[in-house]
């Protein structure tokens, strides 16, 4: 499995480990993904996704996730977070 964010797309970085005596050696950052249940109140349906924390409080600080996408360009969206925007519109649109 990627370690990579479902929503945001933030992945894997890589880096130097640099010692006291300025020797250096590639290392990986890796994103904090947790697990969680992401619940969709116009779809009223829970999405299980792999979130990094920072999206996570961004999308806690928005309203939920609805707020979220909405307010979010699609630019910075991964795929399936734009496959849910796109479903959520849609049933916004149909109200």
């Amino acid at each position: 499995m990627a370690k990579k964010c479902d929503i945001s797309g933030v992945g894997v970085m890589s880096g130097n480990s640099v010692s006291h005596a300025n020797n250096r050696t590639r290392r990986r950052f890796l994103p904090n993904l947790q697990v969680v249940s992401l619940l969709s109140e116009t779809l009223g349906k829970v999405f299980k996704l792999k979130v990094c924390t920072k999206t996570l409080r961004s999308i806690e600080h928005n309203g939920g996730l609805d707020a979220y996408l909405e307010t979010t360009s699609n630019a910075k969206l991964t795929e399936e977070a734009k496959k849910i925007k796109k479903s959520i519109a849609k049933k916004k649109a149909a109200k």
